[in-house]
């Protein structure tokens, strides 16, 4: 099986786990042309980082760098090069081996390729996927890609190891469920927080639980990365929810080409 006992023992540990050179640079190559010509024609649907409001973003859509756009929404239904990683036979497998059981792909949550710009590429504080997603059980991994090279001075994915496993109580969080940086507790969890380098081609398996941020693009280029949702087929989304609404893969059943 590709992921071996160590790596499941690794993750279930930590909460997420790197693997280096999984995408094939044509691939990550190609995702980034149609990445870079969505971003030219401004393809909706997107997201801008003045929507979001986050540290360091634009004021309103209207103001100086209104219009950086954070992520490209709904990135399996752009293009066939995220249709089929989206599907990698070895990823699913990996993903099978972690959950134990068929995986399901969400459509309702990432489903994204994840742009952070020079100037006006908000930071992103501490925070649990889980939050924002509805499921039977908190209990989902997300994929990212690196389409290029992630650390710290261009705005990489920052991890607290563990933090899945752990209970923090609510009042260490502000309204938005980012974990409160004047407080105590935080301030010595943040002591723990690994920042590791990607490059091209390089995948983080991370769970929804895990409390995870990530600064600001100090470079001088547009960072991209693609990043899925999976869940067990077990673990259905909650009924009438934002998760059930957007869909998923059911157990061997393939996404169509242009879902509704």
């Amino acid at each position: 099986m590709p992921l071996s006992t160590q790596q499941i023992e690794q993750f279930n540990q930590d909460g997420y786990l790197i693997l280096r050179h999984m995408a094939p640079t044509e691939q990550c190559e190609r995702m980034l042309a149609v990445t870079a010509e969505h971003l030219r024609k401004a393809i909706a649907p997107l997201e801008y980082e003045a929507e979001v409001g986050y540290e360091g973003a634009p004021q309103s859509l209207d103001a100086a760098g209104g219009l950086t756009v954070r992520r490209l929404r709904r990135a399996y239904e752009r293009d066939d090069c995220f249709r089929d990683w989206a599907r990698d036979t070895e990823l699913v497998t990996m993903l099978t081996q972690l959950f134990g059981e068929p995986v399901c792909l969400s459509l309702a949550h990432h489903n994204c390729v994840m742009t952070k710009h020079p100037d006006f590429g908000s930071a992103t504080g501490w925070h649990r996927d889980i939050r924002y997603w509805s499921f039977t059980r908190p209990d989902l991994i997300s994929v990212w890609l690196g389409l290029g090279d992630e650390t710290a001075d261009n705005g990489g994915l920052k991890f607290l190891p563990g933090s899945h496993r752990m209970h923090i109580s609510r009042d260490r969080m502000d309204d938005l469920d980012f974990l409160r940086p004047e407080v105590a507790e935080n301030q010595r969890l943040f002591e723990q927080a690994v920042s590791p380098e990607l490059h091209q081609g390089d995948v983080v398996l991370f769970h929804s639980g895990l409390f995870h941020a990530a600064g600001r693009n100090n470079s001088a280029r547009v960072k991209a990365s693609v990043v899925f949702a999976y869940h067990g087929a077990s673990n259905p989304p909650v009924a009438g929810s934002k998760s059930a609404a957007g869909g998923s893969l059911l157990p061997g059943e393939r996404i169509p080409d242009n879902p509704k």
